[in-house]
Order: C-alpha cells, then structure tokens, then sequence
C-alpha cells in the first residue's frame, strides 16, 4: 500500500498540488485522473520520487520515502516497475535486452538467469518468441507489452503506469488494460495508472482518485463513478463520447436484467 498524507507541492507562485491524501491499494488498480492541469502528472512525479512534496508523506508499506537514507531509496528504486507513455523502449536493442535491463542494472543476475527470467515475463504478456524483435518492427500494442515485460521483470512490489493507451485503438487498449489488471493481482503489486482514458475507468478503476485544480475532488471506484452527483467529476466523465456510450449501454443491460427478472 501507498499511502499519501496532506501532499503539497509548488512551482513559484503556481501551487499544483494543495493537501491531497489518499491510499493506493495492494493488489488493486489505483487510478488517478483529471483534465489537463489538474496535477495528476505531478502527483505521479511525487510519488516516483522525482519530485519532492513541499510537506506532507508518501509511505511505501510502512516506509516514509522523506525519512529514507540515500541507500534505503536506491533499494526502494528496485522495488518500482514503471510504463512509460509512449512506452519509452530503447530503439537500437532488441526486446530481449531492453525486457533484460533492469536485471542487468539493479540486480546480480547474469547471462542465462536472466534469459530464463526475460523469457517468463514474455510469455507472460504473450510475446513469447519475440526476443530477437527490435521495437520499430512491433505494433503499438505489442511495444506496450513489451514495456509492461520490462516493468515487471525485476519482480516490482509497486508499479506506474503514465498513459499506457495513449495511442493506441480502443481494442487494443482493452487487452492493455486487463493484462494490467491481471498482473496487479496475480503478483500482488500496487499499481497506479495515470490516465484520461474513460474506457479504463470503467473497466479496471478499482480505486479512482479525481484531482481538479491540484484538489483531491472526488475518490471512489468504478461503480461508484456511475452514481455519484459530484458535479465536477459529472462534467469530466460525461464529456467524454466513449463514456456516454458505455453508460448507455450499461443502462441497457440493467433494463433488460430487470425485465428479465419480472418476467
């Protein structure tokens, strides 16, 4: 579990994020969403570390990211699996080598330890034989897989997840989203997905943190979202075509149960 208490964080004048608690859940999918500027890419940035709050805690299971020796944040750094948006391979190594490199940088494990290793978290992702590949001759999805490969290889009892569909057609997005769904639990990870992405919302939001304006709005889960009457959190999902469509047909499968169960 991730835990985040009374977090804020300035650039100059401008505050980004003002107060914000929540938790993170192990074994779960924790997403964090907003329209743009409302702080859910700082609040990431914070959480990874790459950013330091103005006051306020991040604990990781116990442990106070501020409080840590310089040593217990590289171990802490080992225990992190991160997808990039854009997926963020390395363009002139093949799959296997980039699946390999957190293995080769943060670990002991040489040579065939970790080709057996590369070779379970591709199968995993169902790109096995797909080692000698370099990213250009993969589609978008598979490029996708192949940073969720990476992310994971190293064993990460926490992973982020910038945008994993950007770019990517709405089918494609849907097996993203449930392989990452998949993996949170089957490892047990606690995963924090930033996101804009409506579809995910519905389809893997187990715990859903809206921020407007650097503010914790709204928090709930993907049912949750379908019921409640927060008028900023209304306005953010309904403006989405792709939510509005859902929604109908989620109404519709309702009606049809009703009718179904009065019959």
């Amino acid at each position: 579990m991730i835990e985040v208490k009374d977090i804020e964080k300035s650039f100059g004048e401008a505050k980004i994020l003002n107060g914000i608690s929540t938790t993170f859940e192990t074994g779960k999918t924790n997403l964090i969403i907003g329209r743009s500027g409302s702080g859910k890419t700082v609040m990431l940035k914070t959480l990874l570390g790459i950013h330091t709050p103005d006051s306020g805690t991040i604990s990781f299971d116990g442990r106070i990211y501020s409080e840590l020796t310089p040593d217990e944040k590289r171990a802490l750094r080992t225990e992190i699996g991160m997808v990039f948006q854009g997926s963020a391979l390395f363009d002139s190594m093949s799959v296997e080598d980039n699946v390999g490199f957190p293995l080769k940088m943060f670990t002991n494990k040489r040579g065939k330890e970790i080709k057996e290793r590369v070779n379970a978290v591709l199968d995993r992702v169902n790109l096995k034989d797909a080692n000698s590949k370099f990213p250009n001759e993969l589609s978008g999805g598979m490029q996708k897989r192949v940073a969720i490969a990476r992310a994971i290889v190293n064993n990460p009892k926490y992973l982020f997840c910038d945008e994993p569909n950007s770019g990517l057609d709405p089918e494609t997005s849907i097996v993203i989203d449930k392989l990452i769904q998949e993996i949170t639990r089957e490892y047990n990870i606690t995963t924090v997905i930033n996101t804009h992405d409506m579809n995910s919302v519905l389809q893997i939001g187990e715990k859903i943190v809206f921020l407007k304006n650097g503010i914790k709005e709204w928090e709930g889960d993907n049912e949750q979202i379908l019921e409640t009457r927060n008028k900023s959190i209304v306005e953010f999902v309904y403006s989405s075509d792709l939510f509005k469509k859902v929604r109908e047909n989620l109404l519709a499968e309702n009606e049809e149960e009703d009718h179904h169960h009065k019959k």
